[in-house]
């Protein structure tokens, strides 16, 4: 994917604004729980964006990197603090200097991979990435299959005043997108991003792949159980302390 089309200016300019979990209250269990695995090592956001957590973070007193493709989002970050030092690549296949006791990918960013072989590519450099016992955790949405009637592919996930959001699925390719409209200063704004969905027990599958092991799977930040009903999960990997 070309830099230029990936999260653009257009996008970067009110990211912030649009995405409701920028909100401080939602913000700090997110913080609190990476900042527990992370403990004194230093952790790598994959896809780090604008800073909505590599920067609440850094100030919780971690030492946090960051990968992103999209330079407009990229430079929002260094616009904001000059703490967190970044790199720009594909999170999937990008380098980043030194080893770290955390990796996280979290707001369903691995979907943004748009292949099988992209997210098995993510585990593989999450791992390699990782000290010995450090963690990879994701947070992803569970696709709403079970929203839609046998035969329908369309989800409605949000309808307000001023945003709609639809979800499209192909249940052959497993891909989705997502679809966005919102008004804005009395301007119609649409736009639509492709996705891949990704299970949690193939995101297991991916881990043994990268010879990473499950260590939980909660239903949220606050460690809510995961259930059949859980709408997302939070699930963290762990790289054996064998160096063997």
């Amino acid at each position: 994917m070309n830099t230029n089309d990936y999260f653009p200016q257009k996008v970067a300019k009110n990211y912030d604004e649009d995405v409701e979990s920028s909100n401080a209250e939602l913000v700090k269990p997110v913080v609190d729980f990476l900042a527990k695995l992370a403990g004194s090592g230093r952790a790598l956001e994959f896809g780090v964006g604008t800073g909505r957590i590599a920067i609440p973070l850094e100030q919780s007193g971690v030492e946090v990197h960051g990968i992103d493709l999209s330079e407009a989002m990229l430079t929002k970050l260094t616009e904001k603090t000059d703490r967190i030092p970044v790199t720009q690549g594909d999170f999937a296949t990008t380098p980043c200097n030194g080893t770290f006791s955390l990796v996280y990918l979290v707001f369903n960013t691995i979907m943004n991979l748009t292949t099988q072989d992209e997210q098995i590519r993510c585990f593989q450099n999450a791992a390699i990435h990782l000290e010995p016992g450090g963690s990879f955790v994701i947070e992803v949405m569970v696709p709403a299959l079970q929203c839609i009637p046998f035969g329908e592919t369309k989800h409605v996930f949000e309808f307000g005043a001023d945003h709609w959001g639809i979800d499209d699925y192909d249940v052959v390719s497993q891909s989705l997108k997502s679809y966005h409209m919102r008004i804005r200063d009395r301007d119609t704004e649409l736009s639509s991003t492709p996705f891949r969905y990704v299970w949690p027990s193939e995101l297991d599958l991916m881990a043994r792949l990268a010879n990473l092991k499950l260590k939980a799977r909660w239903g949220g930040w606050n460690k809510e159980p995961f259930t059949n009903t859980s709408r997302s999960h939070i699930s963290v990997w762990e790289k054996s302390r064998d160096r063997n």
